[in-house]
């Protein structure tokens, strides 16, 4: 008898268990999939072409998304943001990093509380463990050789040049200018001089205060990299106004919908840049994967990103959003971001 009443409440404790406990876990509804991202600051056209791409994937799959960031760049201006998010129980954090290591411990709290940190648009270098993976706009490595060769091939490939970048902490911006110093290098940029490299901040008032300085302070000065949206549309309206844009070559990274009158004007002869809106896309379809427990992470994992199709995670912990594209007067009409 004792034995089978030890039998028999062993099976009602079994029971209540699994009353109690779902048998599988259910994924997180898109509905309540809280998704937040920071831009480096409000108010800049590069990141409100991201923000859209984020857009057309939650009007697909229906998941919360807001765009909240600071005024100014700064490299700790982020940190109020991001526990602000944590508070607020958001799922994923995708992240336009404005230092690659003043966020650190900020990152690391959230994660902690169970947010999911996404640096996008860029990565953290040296410090890749405090967040999870990184969805880049195109593949970082090819950017200073691109640069400086687009520059190269409209001033015959010599003459004395600047770089106009945005902040000093940004990671995305030294590294394009660390592979545009190396790509000098090479015999075929010897006759081209690297004069200085400026920072106008993100800001369009000194972006233009420090194009007009470079012209004063070089008189050679032949050509002007400026791989930072907002310091390229400053520095193009500069050279526009002072009717400059047959002596000093301009190039950088910039929006078509920006720059296309320049390029129209004959300011501009070509510039480059990738398509922010479908990083922005992209990185709607992986917040919500990563928050519904659908992708492993490291290196070789995949998931599909719509109708974008399916992306491989690299052996850096990063998605390679697509391909650099060049732009000129053939085909910049043909783009409306």
């Amino acid at each position: 008898m004792i034995g089978k009443k030890v039998l028999w409440s062993s099976i009602i404790v079994i029971g209540i268990l699994l009353i109690s406990v779902p048998m599988f876990a259910q994924p997180k509804d898109y509905k309540d999939i809280k998704v937040l991202f920071i831009p480096k600051q409000e108010g800049n056209p590069y990141f409100d072409a991201v923000a859209n791409g984020f857009k057309l994937a939650q009007k697909e799959l229906g998941f919360q998304f807001a765009v909240k960031g600071p005024q100014l760049g700064t490299a700790t201006s982020q940190i109020e943001y991001i526990e602000a998010a944590v508070q607020d129980k958001t799922d994923v954090i995708m992240l336009a990093a404005n230092s690659k290591d003043a966020l650190n411990q900020t990152l690391d709290d959230a994660r902690a509380a169970g947010t999911h940190i996404v640096i996008i648009n860029q990565d953290i270098p040296g410090s890749e463990t405090h967040r999870e993976v990184a969805i880049m706009p195109t593949d970082f490595d090819l950017i200073g050789d691109i640069e400086v060769e687009t520059l190269g091939s409209i001033i015959g490939y010599k003459g004395d040049i600047a770089i106009l970048s945005a902040t000093t902490d940004a990671p995305d911006q030294n590294y394009w200018i660390a592979g545009m110093k190396k790509a000098l290098l090479k015999p075929k940029y010897s006759k081209m001089k690297l004069l200085e490299v400026v920072y106008g901040d993100d800001e369009p008032e000194k972006s233009t205060t420090e194009m007009e300085a470079l012209i004063v302070k070089y008189p050679t000065l032949s050509g002007v990299i400026a791989p930072t949206s907002v310091g390229v549309h400053a520095a193009a309206k500069v050279l526009q106004t002072k009717e400059l844009g047959s002596k000093i070559a301009l190039v950088g990274l910039g929006i078509p919908s920006e720059l296309r009158q320049f390029i129209k004007d004959g300011t501009m002869k070509k510039f480059n840049e990738w398509n922010m809106v479908n990083e922005g896309y992209l990185a709607g379809y992986y917040a919500c994967a990563l928050a519904r427990g659908e992708v492993k992470l490291g290196p070789g994992s995949t998931f599909k990103a719509g109708k974008l199709g399916m992306y491989t995670v690299t052996k850096k912990d990063q998605i390679i959003s697509g391909p650099p594209l060049t732009f000129n007067a053939s085909n910049v009409d043909n783009y409306d971001f």
